[in-house]
């Protein structure tokens, strides 16, 4: 499975410049890589992003959470979350569990990997306890 040159570039933006909050990405099947499929601004919201999330497919996004730690110091962790739900068909569960550690290494920078089959394994609070 190949990774899009355009997957590696929006990453950088986002780990170097901060153009960008989180990205979306998707495996075409037919081309046989992964694509991005939605770039968010800096400005929207951890809830902007789990709305881009299809309920029935999977697939790879990274976030870059922005928090304030108990020292009271401003800090950023970049997540990586394979969205994996239920509903998803096997088939695409299966493609995405095996393409994941690939694209992990071509997107150099990931701070924290979550797993989620549901929205309530990736929420605001679960976020929020993994980035310390």
């Amino acid at each position: 499975m190949a990774v899009h040159d355009d997957c590696k570039l929006r990453f950088l933006e986002l780990k170097a410049k901060r153009t960008h909050r989180f990205i979306v990405f998707k495996i075409e099947e037919k081309q046989k890589q992964v694509v991005v499929e939605k770039v968010g601004e800096p400005a929207q919201s951890y809830e902007d992003f789990t709305a881009c999330l299809p309920d029935n497919e999977c697939r790879y996004a990274v976030y870059d959470f922005d928090f304030v730690t108990a020292e009271n110091c401003q800090k950023s962790r970049i997540f990586f979350i394979a969205w994996s739900p239920d509903t998803a068909r096997v088939r695409s569960k299966m493609i995405y569990a095996s393409t994941k550690e690939r694209f992990k290494r071509e997107v150099d920078g990931i701070q924290v990997e979550l797993q989620a089959t549901d929205p309530t394994e990736m929420g605001l609070d679960v976020i929020k306890s993994r980035a310390n």
